[in-house]
């Protein structure tokens, strides 16, 4: 018996805009039955990754994170238009993480692939002197911990049912494929690993002038609709209040606990709304009919 949804014209209304700008329209998966991709659907990966509410809030935490490094943000600020174009550069990275995560072991290659040939032409040199390279692999593992060390947190924090202890190892572990393709080295694997590394790190990470710019940029709402920007407000104040205590200090953003508790609660109840308005996933539901057909010739 088929149990019809009255309020899925209503959902699927809400929910196109907002895939769209997350770049899974842009999407183009492989078609490869039976192929489970990177991950497959019994991954931790797909569970965490699968929850675009508390992805949203993660990926936002992990660009303010990122910033610290000198080399990571100025080859942000060098070679890309973030600030011209940031609904482009947040459906590349949409499609990116979508694709390497659901897509076919091809699309993941084949993503992976043009990222590090657009690594090849990031190189600079830092306001302080010292040259960069996105092929660097330690500059990769920055970038790679810090993204997924926030993703994690945000769903820990926003999602549906938090890791336990094992899962967010396993998480981890499995996302450390991704970095490795990319060219990262002595990639961390677990949760104590990568507290680990981003303790090592602190020595190393700079509030610079273009870190503050971008963080700058991030929180302040570019809609002049109200509810847009208390919309904005909500979740930025949520990625700011699951970033380490240091890091926030570091960039001036710090919250005193009644505001962190208030932010927190607020985002919660709205990713809650958001993943009843968003419904299951189509890209999700496509990678679990993908990996779960037979293979060609059987």
């Amino acid at each position: 018996m088929v149990t019809l949804d009255p309020l899925a014209p209503v959902r699927a209304a809400l929910a196109a805009p907002l895939r769209r700008a997350l770049g899974e329209a842009d999407l183009d998966i492989e078609d490869v039955p039976g192929d489970p991709g990177l991950f497959g659907p019994g991954s931790v990966t797909w569970r965490v990754h699968a929850d675009t509410p508390a992805m949203l809030v993660g990926g936002v935490s992990s660009l303010l994170l990122q910033a610290l490094h000198p080399g990571a943000m100025a080859g942000v600020a060098d070679h890309s238009a973030y600030e011209d174009d940031p609904d482009g550069r947040l459906r590349r990275t949409g499609t990116f993480v979508a694709g390497t995560t659901f897509g076919s072991t091809a699309t993941a290659e084949r993503l992976i692939g043009i990222v590090r040939s657009v690594h090849r032409s990031v190189v600079g040199v830092r306001p302080d002197g010292l040259p960069y390279d996105a092929s660097d692999p330690a500059l990769l593992r920055w970038v790679h911990v810090a993204e997924h060390a926030q993703f994690a947190r945000a769903y820990q924090c926003f999602g549906g049912r938090p890791l336990r202890s094992d899962e967010l190892d396993r998480y981890f572990a499995e996302v450390a494929e991704v970095a490795r393709r990319l060219g990262a080295d002595d990639v961390p694997a677990s949760a104590a690993e990568v507290e680990d590394y981003l303790t090592s790190m602190r020595p190393e990470l700079v509030a610079g002038d273009q870190a503050m710019g971008a963080v700058r940029f991030v929180l302040t709402p570019r809609s002049s609709r109200p509810a847009d920007r208390a919309g904005y407000l909500a979740f930025t104040r949520a990625s700011v209040s699951i970033l380490p205590d240091w890091a926030a200090r570091m960039l001036g953003v710090r919250q005193p606990w009644p505001e962190l508790a208030v932010a927190r609660t607020v985002a919660f109840g709205l990713c809650r709304a958001l993943r009843w308005s968003l419904g299951p996933s189509p890209v999700v539901d496509a990678a679990r009919r993908r990996a779960a057909a037979p293979p060609p010739g059987r």
